[in-house]
């Protein structure tokens, strides 16, 4: 079986660049509602500090999904 890189064109997407970015946007989706259930649960209110919390909720999500999952980058065809 052999393993190769694929990369996209300029201002073209395969469908890796797709995945990448749906997932993306469902790391910070993720990061912004733990926020928003800190937030209501706890009744905390972080105040001018929110976007800085999301965006290490939304790290921490990230990294416990790498950790989780199996890391496979290369397309295999």
């Amino acid at each position: 079986m052999s393993v190769r890189f694929e990369m996209s064109e300029r201002f073209k997407f395969i469908p890796e660049d797709i995945k990448s970015i749906v997932t993306g946007a469902a790391i910070a989706a993720g990061g912004a509602f733990a926020t928003y259930l800190l937030e209501g649960l706890m009744q905390m209110n972080f105040g001018e500090y929110t976007p800085l919390i999301v965006a290490v909720l939304s790290v921490i999500i990230n990294a416990v999904r790498k950790w989780i999952g199996e890391n496979n980058y290369a397309v295999k065809k």
